[in-house]
């Protein structure tokens, strides 16, 4: 197995900061460049957005981006080479189009693992990459839920 490029998509949450480590681990290992993505959501199709008007959207888009830039500028991965990169829209369309776009050989995301109803009203961004990626997806779940192999007694 090569891997070339790995996308690593960041909400900056724990999680995600969880994910780095694997993608760090990994990037090490192949000489694989990382590719870190924050996808901001697009304010324009929400119901509250019609009222605000386009200057104030637009304004607010625009501070939505700047703050995403400087989180990615203060994520650094030593000796890794390093692509940062931010998209307007739904995250796991963006997600999906940057990874076709940009020859990704595997996404590495962390997973909220938020339980079953949640999960039923929200989505979960991470099982739609997984389902329609062009590449491997490794999900990360989060720290204090990673699996742990139960010891093994004597008469098993």
């Amino acid at each position: 197995m090569t891997l070339k490029r790995i996308l690593l998509p960041t909400d900056f949450s724990e999680t995600a900061q969880h994910a780095l480590g694997y993608a760090r681990e990994m990037a090490g290992r192949f000489g694989a460049e990382v590719h870190m993505l924050h996808v901001v959501a697009d304010p324009t199709p929400q119901d509250w957005a019609v009222g605000a008007g386009a200057l104030v959207v637009s304004d607010l888009l625009k501070t939505w981006e700047a703050d995403a830039e400087r989180h990615l500028a203060g994520i650094s991965i030593d000796g890794v080479e390093t692509v940062r990169a931010i998209r307007v829209g739904h995250a796991f369309v963006e997600i999906l189009h940057y990874a076709t776009d940009n020859a990704i050989d595997m996404i590495v995301m962390g997973t909220h693992g938020r339980g079953p109803v949640k999960h039923l009203l929200l989505g979960s961004v991470a099982e739609k990459v997984v389902r329609k990626a062009p590449c491997a997806v490794l999900t990360v779940r989060q720290p204090g839920h990673e699996f742990v192999m139960p010891a093994l007694t004597a008469e098993e």
